[in-house]
């Protein structure tokens, strides 16, 4: 069954029915029959409710394997190609599968590959944990070994690319694509850009980059203003269609 995620104020923990949580405020058993909204309690009485895992809490929970994508950035990927119910999404640098996940959770049928096995044991079991291991075929190895016999298959509506080579793929994504499909790339610097572009050549269109930036906003009694904490850049997207 989904797992839930157990809040007591601002802790959170996330188990699976059956399992136990084991904390200093007490031992709680989660019983098999849990329901969203649920308020359990510990053997020293102290409450905790039983909420639905969402996207931001995947993000949170979710066992890392590096940095993984930002909610903000999955978001742009989501909502400039439109990705979602029925979609095929052939995803490249799985990581610790937070994209694979989201895309999942929209209805997607997500094939993903990620090069280093023990990091896609690990996606593996976050998609478990995500409840969408069903919808995401993970896969160990080098997406670019495989372009030939991915060609082959059924049409990709989404390429979403998060590797060092993803120029490679940028190259054959008309041959992966369905007509209107989207490819975007992930670039952590600058000067990859150029080369996914250069990929994309005349046989894609509306090619654009973005930087994402966000900013949170402190509001106190003296006023509000973007907060001075963390860091606002993550990163730079690129998106690409096929006529």
């Amino acid at each position: 069954m989904e797992a839930v995620l157990l809040v007591h104020g601002d802790r959170e923990y996330v188990r699976h029915p059956g399992e136990e949580l084991q904390t200093d405020l007490g031992v709680l058993d989660v019983p098999e029959d849990v329901s969203h909204g649920d308020e359990l309690e510990t053997h020293l009485g102290e409450p905790f409710v039983a909420r639905r895992l969402r996207g931001p809490d995947l993000f949170e929970h979710f066992e890392r394997t590096g940095a993984p994508m930002m909610p903000r950035d999955a978001g742009l990927v989501m909502g400039h190609t439109g990705a979602g119910g029925g979609d095929r999404v052939l995803d490249a640098g799985t990581g610790t599968g937070v994209l694979a996940a989201y895309l999942a959770r929209a209805g997607a049928e997500v094939t993903t590959y990620e090069t280093d096995p023990a990091f896609a044991d690990v996606a593996r079991e976050n998609m478990i944990l995500g409840g969408v291991d069903d919808r995401v075929d993970v896969r160990t190895g080098d997406v670019t070994e495989h372009l030939d016999e991915l060609v082959g298959a059924d049409s990709f509506d989404v390429l979403t690319l998060d590797t060092g080579d993803s120029a490679a793929v940028v190259e054959r994504a008309p041959e992966l694509l369905t007509t209107g499909g989207f490819v975007t790339v992930y670039s952590p610097f600058v000067e990859s850009i150029r080369k996914t572009i250069e990929a994309a050549g005349g046989d894609l269109t509306d090619v654009r980059t973005f930087e994402t930036i966000q900013r949170r906003m402190d509001v106190s009694e003296r006023g509000t203003r973007p907060s001075t904490a963390g860091v606002g850049h993550t990163g730079y997207l690129t998106f690409a269609r096929k006529e």
